[in-house]
């Protein structure tokens, strides 16, 4: 499989202990690839759920030259947890879960699978991925292999940050949640992969783990228990390969936090191809 030879490095870097006289080079090893940015800018086009009250705010404290000649600038922001490129925390859905500065760092990386159900997505605003897209994937590439992270790929990336586009409108409050529309994760291929696959994370390019029209928001609470992770509006997923990724993905350490802003980004090595 292509990405056994990236397993064997990426493993040997984070858990093995090197030989004295032949140290491991982190620097060298990861020239041997590219960092692709999985995490769309903050910025006042940022999207949020519909009836949040707030969005993204970013103020100038300072910007220019000081009395003493030299330049200097500083801002203050406020946002939400939960929009753009985030994470969700097993307690945004599971009581007496980790919170966001409870997650152990190692949940945060890990080898990646990309699950590519774009076209039929496109095709359906409502999709659900379903446990057939997964075991059809590993009948073409193996088994998931433990502590991966899994990447739904729907296609709906190539819409962000237009609401109308990515959400299925783009009107606000709470009137507008019951005319989302946007491909989520199937309840039962979630509940599928906590009983037969051992993985750290489930991310995908659209709003939710849950599609647009879910009223309990079922995976959530199914991947969140058991203390999966969810990463939810992640870009570029088109340009990762179907396996050989290793992805780090550092939310903001909120204290108690139910979720946060997170930078998300995926090393390939050069020689892999999609």
């Amino acid at each position: 499989m292509k990405s056994f030879c990236i397993l064997l490095l990426v493993t040997s870097l984070l858990s093995c202990t090197p030989k004295k006289s032949e140290p491991i080079n982190p620097a060298e090893l990861f020239s041997t690839g590219t960092w692709i940015d999985l995490t769309y800018a903050f910025s006042d086009s940022t999207l949020y759920w519909p009836n949040n009250k707030i969005s993204f705010h970013l103020d100038t404290l300072s910007f220019g030259e000081t009395p003493g000649g030299f330049f200097y600038s500083s801002y203050q922001f406020c946002a939400p947890e939960h929009g753009g490129t985030h994470l969700d925390a097993p307690i945004h859905f599971a009581a007496n879960r980790w919170t966001c500065e409870q997650i152990p760092v190692d949940k945060l990386n890990g080898m990646a699978i990309v699950v590519d159900v774009s076209q039929k997505a496109l095709k359906d605003r409502d999709y659900l991925v379903s446990t057939a897209d997964i075991t059809n994937w590993e009948d073409k590439n193996g088994k998931i292999a433990d502590d991966a992270i899994v990447l739904l790929h729907t296609g709906y990336g190539q819409f962000y940050p237009d609401p109308l586009t990515y959400f299925g409108t783009d009107e606000h409050g709470q009137e507008a949640v019951p005319k989302l529309h946007f491909p989520g994760l199937d309840p039962e291929a979630a509940a599928w992969l906590v009983k037969n696959r051992k993985i750290k994370a489930v991310g995908l390019d659209t709003p939710s783990i849950d599609y647009g029209q879910s009223k309990d928001f079922k995976s959530h609470q199914v991947l969140l228990d058991k203390n999966i992770l969810v990463f939810e509006n992640v870009a570029n997923l088109e340009k990762l390969p179907v396996t050989g990724s290793f992805v780090m993905a550092l939310p903001m350490k909120i204290a108690g936090g139910s979720g946060g802003p997170l930078r998300i980004v995926a090393w390939v090595k050069k020689d892999i191809k999609s």
